[in-house]
């Protein structure tokens, strides 16, 4: 196979990755830059921050549905090497685990293919849903945004996403002119816990003009085995290489651009670290994922529409899984997906938007834990959405039918049809209260290896069984939702209640593979299907407890819980733990400080054959001291991560029995902002 030899790659690009890295914001030091990075300008009231994820452009407080945006300092304080760690401190967020390289969101106590993870509107095109020990091919390093939309965002991204999206907004395609003809950030840090070393640097330059905007960015990473409470977790490392270029035109009425993006990543799955002593290496994976995007827009009135925003993506993925230095099993995924969105003019109080969505993907595993078929997928979707304001009450109304067409080798086709309905309400009291009522409807096909696994899966440590007979999972949900915004306080509230009809779960079926010489059997599971109930809810309190000449003084309080469960009483596996956690922030001129503690429960409402966990609270606390020099903004800073070094496992990972958290780690650096 031709990336059976990948693995020897790393070695002699690290040199040349790292200069570049170094070397891209020193560069801008020959220009002449008018301004800093508004990333570090006092921090903004973020439910006012824009959220591109939503065709209008609305603000985080204009939506009636759920989101959570992270930026400026929050973002810089939260970064970490996977995107559900990232997220993790979010209310109603949690993060799946299968070692340091993996960890995808979990929303609401949904993962997998529930969840849809985009990068600036276009679905990552990974294969992180087909199994728990793959990585997404997102770097949060290079974030701008993170816009996290919780329940049902089938209307906008597709059947799959009932739990609700994440998505990166990285600006590799311009949309706008830039402020100063050259800007950018650069950040060096090290980890103690693991000996990392993370690398990152961008860059957005422009003409004299500002017509012409050209953007580049890298990430390198070096992690190696982490440091627990109970010594090394072994075949914990985790080596990153990603970087991007872009190029956009922005005219009067709209913005032409492309970007080249390339994601290298190599980690080990630390439930098969090998035997050291006897010269057995582990089980890593290698993933390469090549991405080219092209975005255009226009901003001006042409019969009843006054927008227009169409996006293409076309990616090739490819990684494999070493056993040692052998060749495993090798998985393809290549894909192409665009999306055209139009908004109209207001009709009366209602303004909207129509759009469509394409997408096609051919996955395909070759080797030893190819327990899927290779499968083709194609899909169409349609939607409408509408927005309309009366004073104090908004409405939100939405449709959306899809048509989803698998082709697996050795099995009939299969073709789902899919209609998705949201009704959303928001009342303001007054300019400081506010109230939501969501009401969804969402259907979802099946993915791959829920319809199609066949053989033994290594993750999951058993024998996977698909039905190709299952049909659409549907979820109707309400929610109803609280904010308040003052000058001494700020707090939101919801509480939802999901009903599923249908809902696709791998279940235990209590038997076990015929033995094998020098193998020990694996328990069967089958994926099912049954009707099932989620319901739960999420609050966070924000005091502003001083705001004086010396700073800011902040204190946070946050809380989620979530319990599923199908209608015979079982418990579903996996389930997200409840939690609670405070953060005290302290923000002055030239510095910030942060001290905060996460209380995790013990999970005992566990699924057949499925071990509960414990209960722990981690500890952790941020410093940074900011100077300008000039046109240059310099920061140090100092993060300490489980300053108790406590045992913490996580409940959603399949491997929580035997991997734990990363112990006490400080993480040391410095970034760059011009």
């Amino acid at each position: 196979m031709p990336v059976s030899a990948r693995s020897l790659r790393h070695t002699n690009r690290r040199p040349l990755f790292l200069a570049v890295a170094l070397l891209l914001p020193f560069a801008a030091q020959a220009q002449t830059p008018t301004g800093k990075d508004p990333r570090h300008d006092e921090a903004k009231d973020l439910d006012r921050v824009v959220v591109t994820a939503s065709p209008l452009r609305q603000t985080a407080e204009e939506l009636s549905q759920p989101v959570e945006v992270l930026s400026g300092e929050r973002l810089d304080q939260a970064k970490s090497a996977t995107l559900g760690e990232t997220l993790d401190k979010l209310p109603g967020v949690q993060t799946s685990n299968f070692g340091a390289g993996v960890g995808r969101p979990i929303i609401r106590g949904l993962d997998g293919p529930r969840v849809g993870v985009l990068s600036g509107g276009l679905s990552s095109q990974d294969v992180s849903t087909i199994s728990q020990d793959h990585a997404t091919a997102i770097e949060p390093f290079l974030a701008d945004q993170i816009e996290v939309l919780k329940g049902p965002a089938t209307l906008l991204y597709g059947s799959g996403a009932i739990g609700g999206v994440v998505n990166i907004v990285d600006g590799r395609i311009a949309e706008r002119r830039l402020d100063d003809t050259i800007s950018g950030r650069a950040e060096l840090r090290y980890d103690s816990v693991n000996k990392g070393r993370t690398a990152m640097a961008r860059v957005d330059a422009s003409g004299a003009d500002g017509a012409l905007v050209v953007h580049a960015d890298g990430v390198y990473r070096d992690q190696d085995d982490y440091d627990t409470p109970d010594g090394k977790q072994l075949n914990s490392f985790v080596e990153t290489r990603t970087g991007a270029l872009g190029v956009s035109y922005i005219g009067a009425d709209g913005f032409i651009g492309m970007s080249a993006s390339r994601y290298d990543n190599r980690y080990g799955n630390p439930g098969e670290p090998g035997d050291p002593s006897a010269g057995e290496a582990g089980v890593s994976l290698d993933m390469l994922q090549n991405r080219f995007e092209l975005k255009t827009g226009i901003d001006r009135d042409f019969w009843i529409f006054d927008g227009l925003r169409g996006s293409f993506a076309s990616t090739t993925y490819e990684h494999t899984e070493f056993e040692g230095a052998d060749v495993g099993t090798f998985f393809t995924n290549e894909a192409d997906e665009g999306r055209l969105e139009l908004t109209h003019k207001a009709f009366g109080q209602w303004t909207g938007a129509v759009g469509l969505q394409l997408g096609s993907r051919v996955f395909e595993a070759i080797g030893e834990e190819a327990f899927v078929p290779r499968t083709k997928t194609r899909a169409q979707g349609l939607f409408w959405m509408e927005h309309g304001q009366w004073d104090a009450l908004q409405v939100d109304l939405g449709v959306r039918a899809d048509r989803v067409r698998t082709d697996a080798a050795g099995q009939a086709r299969r073709t789902f049809t899919q209609l998705s309905l949201s009704a959303g309400a928001l009342w303001r009291f007054n300019d400081a209260w506010r109230v939501t009522l969501n009401l969804d409807r969402a259907e979802r096909a099946p993915a791959e290896e829920e319809l199609y696994a066949d053989g033994p899966h290594v993750a999951t440590a058993s024998y996977e069984i698909g039905d190709p007979a299952l049909r659409e999972e549907r979820a109707d949900q309400a929610e109803v939702g609280l904010h308040y915004h003052g000058e001494r306080f700020e707090a939101k509230a919801s509480v939802y209640h999901t009903r599923f009809d249908g809902f696709i779960y791998l279940a235990d079926t209590g038997t076990f593979t015929p033995p094998e010489p020098g193998a020990d059997p694996l328990p069967i599971r089958q994926w099912s299907q049954g009707n099932a109930t989620f319901q739960g809810f999420e609050a966070e309190l924000t005091a502003h407890l001083l705001d004086s000449a010396q700073g800011k003084l902040d204190l946070r309080v946050f809380g989620d819980h979530v319990r599923g469960e199908l209608d015979s009483g079982e418990n579903l596996p996996r389930i997200a733990p409840s939690r609670f956690g405070l953060d005290l922030n302290w923000n002055a001129d030239h510095w910030r400080a942060a001290l905060g503690a996460t209380r995790v429960m013990r999970q005992s409402d566990v699924a057949t054959d499925e071990t509960e966990t414990a209960g722990h609270t981690l500890v952790d606390a941020h410093f940074a001291w900011h100077w300008d020099t000039d046109d240059y903004g310099w920061e140090v800073f100092v993060d300490g991560r489980n300053l108790g070094d406590v045992d913490a496992r996580v409940h959603t990972s399949f491997l929580k029995d035997n991997v734990v958290l990363p112990g006490r780690n400080f993480g040391l650096g410095v970034r760059l902002f011009f």
